[in-house]
């Protein structure tokens, strides 16, 4: 079919309904797409007015595949989204096309990994939840400890060590590339992270950030969503200063983790700056990097623990958003061929080597499951795959 041919058949009620959904008017999506309002209206009210090169832009925009479009029929929203999805989507209305374009790509790669490891002949129905380990929902401190344990996290933690741990108990931990791509978050989003609950191989959305403690905190926040409240949550930068609901118990719970109260006895108050809330981060910056946390988060336990006066913590954040932004511009990665570990983690990776390897899947697959990855960075790859 040639690009200029004009498509016969367009179901204008799905297209309705992709507008609907992203909250836009059918001129605001023809001014995006650059298509004439006039061929649009007369799509939407049945006619034949799109090409196929115009209906692929539209497809693309909504990410969905041409032949949504040509289906009969109304939309079904139980069958075009799951259950986690109408969640995160109940939860944040005004979420973004690109947003949940993401969350359906996360969705697709979990399910991708599921595959693979059956292709592989693995067990894949096998619970994550640690149903045999009492986490009382009334005593967050305890439930922080015991998580702690079963995780059997070092002292000396950093990001990689605290992820790969997660991982372990058949979690997917994803983290957003901090460059343009699919896998970004948008830059004027807020949104840090989401999880996506399943009795098998749930899912954590981190987004990238400068510090490795601010990834750190938002991974175990979501991880608490998972463990105590079951279910699928979106968080943006409000949620993870939140002192109400589930959110509060979120925070609590990863502060905890992070920071048990052991930690903060080899916290030295009493040279504590407390009349200087800018000398606080460089006081404390020793114990947040060996924690893999922020200042931040060691002070606000200090203060739950009633060693530093909450005013003190009040003050130190005024200042801290009277800062400029220390975001600068986002890089791509000098060694493109190993950020696939980097976004999808060493078990989705190795499975998809693995498949690769055993000739499960075919190379240009194997591309495609790797954020379409060049063949000779899957080479590369492999190369390292020992290592994974």
């Amino acid at each position: 079919m040639a690009i200029m041919e004009r498509i016969h058949g367009i179901n204008e009620e799905r297209l309705q309904w992709c507008c609907r959904e992203a909250g836009i008017s059918p001129e605001d999506l023809a001014g995006a797409l650059k298509i004439a309002p006039a061929t649009l209206a007369r799509a939407l009210e049945g006619e034949d007015g799109l090409t196929v090169n115009q209906l692929k832009k539209i497809a693309d925009y909504f990410n969905r595949g041409m032949l949504f479009f040509m289906e009969p029929g109304p939309v079904d929203d139980t069958t075009v989204h799951s259950a986690q999805f109408r969640t995160l989507e109940n939860q944040k209305p005004d979420l973004s096309i690109r947003l949940r374009a993401l969350v359906e790509r996360v969705e697709f790669q979990r399910q991708v990994y599921i595959s693979l490891l059956e292709d592989l002949g693995e067990e894949t129905e096998r619970p994550w939840y640690p149903a045999h380990l009492d986490l009382p929902p009334g005593n967050l401190k305890q439930a922080a400890a015991t998580i702690r344990k079963w995780l059997q996290l070092p002292e000396q933690l950093d990001f990689d060590t605290l992820r790969q741990a997660i991982e372990k108990k058949d979690l997917l931990i994803f983290v957003s590339n901090g460059y343009a791509g699919a896998w970004q978050i948008p830059k004027e989003s807020l949104v840090r992270g989401f999880s996506l609950f399943f009795d098998t191989f749930p899912v954590i959305f981190v987004r990238k950030q400068r510090s490795m403690g601010a990834q750190a905190f938002t991974l175990i926040h979501e991880l608490a969503h998972l463990l105590l409240h079951r279910n699928s949550f979106i968080d943006d930068a409000r949620d993870l200063d939140s002192q109400e609901g589930r959110e509060q118990h979120a925070n609590r719970f990863a502060g905890n983790l992070l920071v048990p109260d052991a930690y903060l006895e080899k916290v030295g108050l009493a040279g504590f700056p407390e009349a200087d809330v800018e000398a606080y981060d460089n006081y404390l910056r020793d114990y947040a990097r060996r924690w893999c946390v922020s200042p931040e988060v060691i002070l606000r336990r200090l203060v739950d623990e009633r060693l530093v006066p909450r005013e003190r913590y009040q003050a130190y954040r005024a200042w801290t958003l009277s800062l400029p932004s220390p975001e600068g511009p986002a890089r791509a990665s000098r060694s493109r061929y190993s950020e696939p570990v980097r976004i999808f983690g060493k078990p989705y990776v190795g499975a998809v080597l693995d498949a690769l390897n055993t000739n499960q899947i075919s190379l240009a697959r194997a591309s495609r499951y790797l954020d379409n990855l060049k063949i000779g960075y899957i080479r590369r790859l492999e190369e390292r795959h020992a290592h994974l």
